[in-house]
């Protein structure tokens, strides 16, 4: 057992910084567009330009669906592996870091939705761009990814929500990083 959780913990840490800088362009990207385009009248043609950021589009179409497909396999391990950490914590302790404490909260929150927004948008991409399938018959999985089953008004909240608990995770992750390594 303490080996899994040793093994979890090394992958965890050798992924989560190979990950950063795409899953916070994601996250920040997705977010402004949702927010942009409910809240904001953002117009069409720069919510397409941020959603393309969030996908990938810079490394040009072809690629997209591979980028998607790694971003989201990465986000699915770091949840995984995160998951058996926080299985294995101790007993909580008065001299617990104040950010190892905030990452552990906000996993707990935020696990199952990011599980579901990275599964419903790899799908989405590859079934779209690999299976050529129309839009009309898998919007239920950009449905998923973007909460639109919570209802046009809570649409974009959860968007926010849900980059928002990455962005924490992320930034979080960061600090208790430097701090081992300083350590």
């Amino acid at each position: 057992m303490a080996s899994r959780l040793i093994q979890a913990r090394k992958l965890h840490r050798v992924v989560a910084p190979i990950l950063l800088a795409p899953l916070m362009l994601a996250a920040l990207t997705g977010v402004a567009a949702r927010a942009g385009r409910s809240w904001f009248a953002m117009p069409k043609p720069l919510a397409s330009w941020l959603y393309s950021l969030h996908e990938g589009g810079f490394l040009g179409e072809p690629l997209v669906p591979f980028y998607v497909l790694a971003m989201g396999l990465g986000l699915l391990g770091l949840c995984a592996t995160g998951l058996v950490l926080l299985r294995q914590q101790p007993a909580r302790s008065a001299n617990v870091a104040t950010h190892r404490r905030l990452h552990s909260s906000v996993a707990l929150v935020a696990v199952l939705p990011l599980v579901m927004s990275a599964s419903s948008g790899i799908l989405f991409r590859l079934l779209e761009s690999w299976g050529h399938l129309p839009e009309e018959q898998i919007e239920w999985l950009m449905d998923l990814h973007q909460g639109a089953w919570l209802g046009d008004a809570l649409k974009p909240v959860y968007v926010v929500l849900v980059g928002l608990g990455l962005v924490v995770l992320l930034g979080s992750g960061v600090t208790m990083l430097r701090r081992a390594r300083l350590h």
